[in-house]
């Protein structure tokens, strides 16, 4: 057909999995109403466009994901009788088992380059079925500057190149922050010491832990996912094996040119293992008592996390807790006679579910602690490192049998995946200041996402056991509660110990910092964002309550579908921006993918972004295109 109109042009900055999922709702939407003038989407990154820096395939195949393959999708719909295309597509798993049946894992946990080939099988089924007069173009670059004009948005890039695009989408992912007092303290003891390395927290795989000399003392600090990347990455990257006993354990084959790894944190537990998948892909779990009504405030006042919302979720994870008990000795038929008596005790307020546990004969089990299953040693005291580790053995063994028995099956387990499974329902009363300000920062930032990211978030059970073998193995140490990582200039070195653990005193020359950076955009320093600050184009998110307020550190934006908010208060209309830069504004922006099966809030927000970017654009209902699909 004729073309109704100038080009519009659309540029989406940042193609790890939020900027893929706007361009693959971009294409869903272009294929589903043609447009009557031609349409340019301009996919930018500065690592590998279609996959961005933490996926890009290139990286060694010991990087895991922590979500199980056939819980990811990049398409925004299923498979249906027609063509893959945009809108209908495999899952993760689904494409793996297409592409490698001998080694596809649906329950397991892909490696990262593998997700990352997945997400250019996405990005080429895009451009495959694109209408006629829509083009994608893969641009790779650096953007240093965004400056609106009055012919659109210029974007400058580190080469010297320009691009000007009507709508820009700013998706750019895990940054690398200033460092912190602490942290700065330690990468300059490094820097001014021969022989010592201080590597800052960025996602392991670009760590330059190549340049660490084998039989060399490591400190590893943070106990969480990026722990068991740096460990992988400094025993299986070395030439270390991993042998399966008969009873499931593993044993460790040095390779030789490892280096000792001392680690710890805080708890000096690392992050307990995710429950054996036991649920359909598809599987949405409803709440009976955490819901968003029952939690506000009459009035609109702001909710307060400990008074107002988590003594909702703490039943609901309690009731979840026994049911499963109930279920697993006295069948069906007691855990919903239970499930009916909390739900109906609950008309009248927080219902003492263990009380009414205790009616039902559900009471053996321990009471869910939070606090205690998150600092599992916390007060305690060691005599020495081996009564620790023995100690911490036995924690993390523990850890592997409740995992083992599935997030059915398993009370601990299914009771931890609330967590999980209720994050709608948590952003929905935190997201854009629905906290108080204090509580916000001191009850949810502070005290519950630690928490939650702790119990929640766990790596494959796989990484537990090889826990245990590099600590049998003399390759790994944990240090002790309260792990200091110090600088000792009378020494020349690291110093690694635990107040609580006597004699954990450990030189190191290496210290790696195994935890995510947090995102901020006032400790942010990439030059697209210190432009677009400078500009007033993007300003950080202030909740505010009266006298109280807290600068959250996130991009400050509007409800869907996400405008930034200027320096003067207003939104530019024309820009978008979406995911981990908006995190604190909104909530678990981190989160990676989205499910096959269903929309959740990771496609609605790409939708809605994509249908503001077309709006512009004159469409019609004509006949579709329906190439033939991508399988490379």
């Amino acid at each position: 057909m004729p073309s109704a109109g100038p080009s519009h042009r659309i540029a989406v900055i940042g193609s790890g999995p939020r900027g893929l999922s706007v361009v693959e709702r971009l294409a869903a939407r272009l294929l589903d109403a043609p447009p009557l003038q031609p349409v340019h989407i301009h996919l930018v990154d500065s690592a590998q466009v279609g996959s961005g820096r933490v996926w890009r395939t290139d990286q060694p195949l010991w990087f895991l994901m922590n979500t199980v393959a056939g819980e990811v999708s990049a398409f925004s719909g299923r498979p249906d009788d027609g063509p893959v295309r945009p809108g209908a597509g495999p899952s993760l798993a689904e494409w793996w088992q297409a592409v490698d049946p001998d080694g596809a894992d649906p329950l397991g946990y892909a490696p990262r380059a593998l997700y990352g080939r997945y997400m250019q099988y996405v990005l080429n089924t895009v451009e495959a079925n694109l209408p006629e007069d829509v083009h994608l173009h893969r641009t790779p670059g650096e953007v240093t500057d965004l400056e609106p004009g009055a012919d659109g948005y210029r974007i400058a890039f580190a080469d010297g190149g320009t691009l000007t695009a009507d709508r820009v989408v700013v998706t750019t992912g895990h940054t690398r922050p200033e460092l912190s007092a602490d942290q700065q303290r330690l990468a300059d003891f490094a820097a001014a010491v021969p022989g010592l390395r201080y590597f800052r927290g960025d996602s392991a795989a670009d760590m330059p832990l190549d340049d660490i000399p084998a039989g060399s003392t490591v400190g590893v600090l943070g106990l969480g996912l990026s722990f068991y990347d740096v460990m992988a990455a400094l025993t299986e990257g070395r030439g270390g094996r991993y042998e399966t006993g008969p009873d499931g354990s593993l044993r460790y084959l040095p390779g030789g040119r490892e280096p000792l790894l001392v680690a710890g944190s805080r708890s000096s537990m690392p992050v307990p293992g995710r429950g054996r998948h036991q649920k359909d892909f598809d599987y949405r779990y409803a709440t009976r008592l955490f819901t968003a009504e029952r939690i506000r405030r009459t009035g609109g006042a702001p909710v307060r996390f400990r008074a107002d919302a988590w003594p909702w979720l703490r039943a609901e994870m309690d009731l979840v807790y026994y049911a499963t008990g109930l279920r697993r000795t006295a069948g069906d038929g007691a855990a919903e006679a239970f499930t009916a008596d909390v739900v109906a005790a609950a008309r009248t307020g927080v219902p003492d579910v263990r009380a009414l546990a205790a009616r039902h004969g559900a009471d053996t089990l321990p009471p869910l602690d939070i606090d205690a299953l998150a600092r599992p040693f916390g007060g305690r005291e060691y005599p020495s490192p081996e009564a620790f580790t023995s100690e911490l053995v036995a924690a993390v063994t523990t850890d592997l049998e409740h995992a083992e028995e599935g997030n059915v099956d398993s009370p601990l387990k299914a009771a931890l995946d609330v967590l999980r499974d209720t994050r709608a329902v948590l952003r929905e009363l935190v997201d854009f200041g629905g906290l108080a300000p204090d509580s916000h920062r001191d009850e949810f930032l502070a005290w519950f996402v630690p928490r939650t990211s702790f119990l929640a978030a766990g790596p494959p059970r796989t990484r537990l056991r090889q826990v245990i073998a590099l600590i049998r193995a003399g390759v790994l140490r944990l240090a002790g509660p309260e792990t200091r990582f110090e600088a000792a200039p009378e020494q020349g070195t690291f110093v690694v110990s635990s107040p609580r653990v006597r004699g954990s005193h450990t030189p190191a020359t290496t210290v790696v910092d195994a935890r995510i950076p947090t995102p901020s955009l006032l400790r942010d320093p990439a030059p697209l964002t210190r432009a677009l600050v400078s500009r007033s184009l993007l300003t950080s998110y202030v909740n505010t309550d009266g006298a109280e307020a807290f600068d959250t550190g996130g991009v400050a934006v509007t409800q869907s579908p996400y405008h930034p908010v200027g320096r003067d208060g207003r939104p530019d209309r024309g820009l978008y921006v979406l995911g981990i830069p908006t995190e604190h504004t909104r909530w678990f922006m981190q989160g990676g993918s989205s499910r096959p099966g269903f929309w959740t809030d990771f496609v609605r927000d790409a939708d809605a972004i994509a249908a503001d970017a077309l709006a512009p654009v004159a469409t019609t209902d004509g006949a579709r295109r329906q190439p033939a699909a991508v399988l490379a």
